[in-house]
């Protein structure tokens, strides 16, 4: 274990927030020195206390007030509140980690462009649907000449859709969408979000369909088995199920996600893979800056 980790403030004591609390726990760069929400006996805040962490009740608050507190902040709240909290975590100067639809600041998907959005101050991690369906959208348009349409459907457990994710419905189509029009250029896209009732409760599972005149399939095989071991490095979970095919005169393909267990259950993979993409993104941020750190303070030699 190192010694040096970098501190993270969570903000937000429902799902998201807990899982990642448990997710940092486990981290070798990371450690969470405040877990803020606004319901004091939520279970998240009850966890926090039992493991040792710093708790609060007072939100936001309670980061502006010490903003030494933290090197980073993970916003983990809602699409509203995190446009509220924007401009107030941006006069700090604090790494922001958004887990919400808000789409303020710019769109991370860890497989394609990690490494830019760490010279960034504000990053947004898109959608559960979107960190599972963006990388195969951008092999498809990296493979392909010409892409005309990208439709995405996602079908999650009914019981891992909390509070947060049913008020943000249709800010959750609205970034997912965006989000897959920005990384493939494409003009037309469509996302879909199914919530399934069914007991037991099934895993997340997404679907992604392209119109492409005279498809390369070799192509576009090569392009995914890429992707998908490029997300397997942080998201385990991740499984291509159904292979690209033709079907009716479009690309489809299908993933399935399941969850690692920390806080949330299994199938709730839908929520896993977006915090297993924030989690990725704080770590590479953490190696960056703490080696910076050490070079900074290592000795000269004349």
């Amino acid at each position: 274990m190192r010694t040096k980790q970098l501190k993270v403030a969570i903000l937000g004591s429902g799902n998201i927030g807990t899982d990642l609390l448990i997710k940092i726990f486990r981290s070798e760069y990371l450690t969470c020195s405040l877990f803020t929400g606004r319901n004091p006996d939520s279970r998240g805040i009850q966890i926090a206390r039992e493991l040792g962490v710093q708790v609060s009740d007072q939100s936001i608050d309670a980061i502006l007030s010490h903003p030494d507190c933290c090197d980073i902040v993970i916003d983990a709240t809602s699409a509203a509140a995190h446009i509220r909290h924007y401009p107030l975590l941006k006069a700090l100067g604090k790494f922001v980690i958004d887990m919400t639809p808000s789409q303020m600041g710019t769109a991370c998907i860890p497989a394609v462009n990690l490494q830019e959005c760490l010279d960034l101050n504000d990053v947004n991690m898109v959608t559960c649907g979107g960190q599972a369906s963006v990388p195969l959208a951008y092999a498809i348009a990296k493979s392909q000449h010409e892409v005309s349409y990208i439709e995405v459907v996602s079908s999650i457990a009914s019981l891992s859709a909390g509070p947060a994710t049913r008020i943000n419905l249709d800010e959750y189509i609205e970034a997912t969408e965006d989000a897959i029009r920005s990384y493939t250029g494409c003009r037309r896209s469509k996302a879909i979000l199914n919530l399934n009732p069914a007991i037991p409760s099934i895993d997340m599972q997404t679907t992604v369909f392209a119109v492409v005149p005279d498809p390369d399939m070799e192509s576009l095989n090569r392009a995914v088995d890429h992707m998908v071991k490029n997300i397997q490095y942080y998201v385990p979970g991740y499984q291509l199920i159904v292979p690209p095919v033709i079907e009716n005169g479009r690309i489809a393909m299908m993933v399935k996600v399941q969850g690692l267990g920390d806080f949330l259950p299994t199938y709730a993979g839908n929520l896993d893979i977006i915090n297993c993409a924030a989690i990725a993104l704080a770590e590479e941020y953490a190696k960056r800056l703490l080696c910076a750190k050490e070079n900074d303070n290592a000795p000269t030699y004349n």
